[in-house]
């Protein structure tokens, strides 16, 4: 049997196991916050366990912005509440702004939710002339000192991996007084702002319903989300356009290696204008040092509910056209090296291993998908992609080799790629071992080879990874331990995932280092880690290897895009293009791709082991939303451009990158691993 494909009544037996960890996990939930309206000053109050935590600044329950000075909001106006009163479900206090040029009607109302507090704010502006550059704004204020934010796909517990690498590059946030970190609501996958006072276990977790602004000056402005930090406290904001982060007001994180300039974020209110923002407060007891992101994540599933797959292409279409396209990636150089091409033929031929590449993929994915593909010849290319691959030389001492060739010379190698070779090769070898189909000699050599230099190399005392890479090479060796016999393969495996473990399950520096084009926090960081704890909890069921797993896939599901984001005209609104599903790639490159396909089949089976049917729906509309825009050739691009960031084309106009679309650039990563996921869905019985 091979190693990652258990039985029903195996899983079964996972699942069981996973209770006490389940328990272990919402144990942290367990404390009630209380929410309230204080009778004194009619202003919302949060407490948890006798302490209150959540307060409104200097008792200005309203503030607004009358004036635009230097790049930035100026001229505040602040009023209080002057009313209370309760219809049903609802606590709502109301209150009248004075302006010199009119009055602006204000209301909060609230309603509590399961362990939510909903807010929908209402401003009115009831001038006889229109209320030129103004600012709306929210504000509520977390008592803590020097708190770590967490901003899905933006800041990672401040992203202190990346910022000693590139700190002028990406979004960097300490929680140290003075500090800001504040981005358009289009820009976040799932549109929250979590602080956590790790010293005192607990965390809040702003949610923002993200809306553009009627009024904006400027074309597609919305709302904006973030925090600024206080002594002794830090303030969640929402703003009606206004933006900024690393100490610089006005500016987005538009380009890969830097800022531009984004002003002029302010709002002409007509008389008889109404502006309404909705928003959601949690308030809980945390299970440790960074464990407070992993409520949030589950509670915008719950909010935005993103389970419709029907509304996507079926799976088998998917497959064949994948499939289809992956056959025009055929390259074959003559005396046996032929492969997969990275690159369009017509424009550039290499034969690719891992990242980009991912030649090593059809050799284990086609075999699971022979039978339904039905095309004879599936086995001749796999027999000779693999037997080419395993030319490759290998560093008999580190286990590293190579991963390209051009028909003339091998090139490159690096600790992603390797890894994800390396996971191919193990996932081929165990499944043509089953059929007996093929011969797999020159596979297992190469593997081993692989595996003896990687495991000796991580067993030293002096390994010491530079970054979650490594974690890529934890998955195969534990299957290949299996393979081979190899005690000291699962060794160099639950080594290394021990190492990662500590470095990351706290988040004083979170997964990173997983793509090749970024030096930052990233999703393919945590699936590098989510893969490997998720096989090692796979190989010996140990509840801890369930934990350390949870914990990687939720980083990993804080980069999927959990609501359709709305698109201004152009490439991405042409096709009605729908966001879920989706995933941004890092802190760094702020567009979304299809990566999340590949890591679906294991967060579904995180659903079985938990008993959490949210994740096996979530992973049957990441694998089949991720197909949108293939075109009639059956190409797809990487980049898509949900907010202003862009990496190709014309950069000039930060207001016009917002739904782009880049199509060129169509590496075989995008067809891999379609194919690849397929197969690992196909494994556990499951068509999404």
């Amino acid at each position: 049997m091979k190693l990652t494909e258990n039985t029903a009544s195996e899983r079964n037996i996972m699942k069981h196991l996973a209770l006490t960890v389940i328990i272990f996990l919402t144990t942290a939930i367990a404390v009630k916050a209380q929410f309230r309206i204080n009778n004194k000053n009619m202003l919302p109050e949060w407490e948890l366990n006798g302490h209150t935590l959540i307060t409104i600044p200097d008792d200005e329950l309203w503030r607004i912005a009358t004036e635009w000075n230097d790049g930035w909001m100026s001229g505040w106006v602040s009023a209080r509440p002057e009313s209370l009163e309760q219809n049903g479900e609802w606590t709502i206090v109301s209150g009248t702004m004075e302006l010199p040029q009119g009055k602006m009607l204000l209301r909060d109302s609230y309603k509590q939710d399961n362990g939510l507090v909903r807010c929908r704010r209402r401003y009115e502006w009831q001038g006889e002339d229109t209320l030129h550059n103004v600012n709306l704004s929210v504000r509520l204020r977390l008592k803590g000192h020097n708190m770590q934010t967490f901003i899905p796909g933006v800041v990672y517990y401040g992203n202190k991996n990346g910022a000693e690498v590139n700190p002028d590059i990406i979004p960097v946030y300490d929680g140290k007084p003075g500090e800001f970190a504040i981005f358009e609501d289009h820009r976040l996958p799932m549109p929250f702002v979590m602080l956590e006072n790790s010293a005192n276990n607990y965390a809040a977790t702003l949610h923002t319903t993200p809306s553009p602004v009627r009024g904006a000056v400027l074309d597609d402005q919305w709302w904006s989300v973030g925090v600024e930090a206080g002594d002794g406290y830090s303030d969640f904001v929402l703003y009606s356009g206004p933006i900024g982060y690393n100490r610089q007001h006005g500016v987005a994180k538009a380009l890969q290696f830097k800022p531009m300039t984004y002003n002029a974020t302010y709002l002409d209110m007509e008389p008889g204008r109404i502006i309404e923002k909705e928003f959601f407060i949690e308030l809980y007891e945390t299970d440790g040092k960074g464990t407070g992101f992993q409520r949030p994540i589950y509670t915008t599933l719950d909010l935005y509910k993103p389970y419709e797959a029907d509304r996507f292409t079926d799976f088998e279409t998917i497959v064949n056209e994948k499939y289809n396209f992956a056959k025009k990636r055929w390259l074959d150089y003559g005396d046996g090296c032929a492969g997969f091409n990275m690159y369009d033929l017509s424009q550039r031929s290499s034969i690719v291993m891992g990242w980009c590449g991912q030649a090593d993929s059809p050799g284990y994915a086609l075999q699971l998908l022979e039978g339904s593909l039905a095309d004879s010849d599936i086995p001749g290319m796999i027999q000779k992609s693999m037997d080419f691959l395993s030319t490759f030389p290998v560093d008999e001492n580190s286990g590293q080799f190579p991963v390209g060739y051009d028909g003339k010379e091998f090139f490159g190698g690096d600790p992603v790629s390797c890894g994800q070779a390396m996971y191919n090769f193990a996932k081929a070898i165990s499944q043509a071992r089953a059929s007996g189909k093929y011969d797999t000699a020159k596979w297992e050599i190469f593997l081993r080879k692989c595996c003896d230099g990687q495991s000796r190399r991580i067993l030293s005392e002096n390994w010491n990874p530079r970054s979650t890479a490594e974690a890529f090479l934890i998955a195969p060796l534990a299957i290949a331990s299996r393979l081979f016999d190899a005690p000291s393969y699962l060794e160099a495996a639950e080594k290394a995932a021990r190492v990662f473990a500590d470095r990351h399950l706290e988040m004083d520096g979170c997964y990173w280092g997983g793509t090749l084009d970024a030096t930052c926090e990233d999703k393919e960081g945590a699936w590098a880690a989510f893969q490997g704890f998720q096989t090692l909890y796979e190989l010996s069921h140990a509840e801890k290897y369930l934990k350390w797993a949870k914990h990687a896939m939720d980083v990993c599901l804080s980069y999927v895009v959990a609501w359709d984001i709305p698109m201004p005209p152009g490439r991405l609104a042409d096709f009605n293009f729908r966001s879920t599903g989706w995933t941004v790639v890092s802190p760094q490159n702020q567009h979304v791709d299809v990566y999340g396909v590949l890591f679906a089949p294991e967060v579904y089976k995180m659903g079985e082991y938990l008993g959490d049917d949210r994740l096996k729906q979530l992973a049957k509309v990441m694998y089949r939303s991720c197909f949108q825009l293939t075109n009639a050739y059956g190409s797809q691009g990487e980049q898509l451009q949900h907010t202003n960031f862009a990496q190709r084309g014309d950069m000039s106009d930060v207001r016009k990158l917002r739904g782009g679309y880049s199509e060129g650039w169509t590496v075989f990563w995008i067809t891999a691993h379609f194919l690849n996921a397929a197969a690992r869905f196909q494994e556990i019985g499951v068509e999404p």
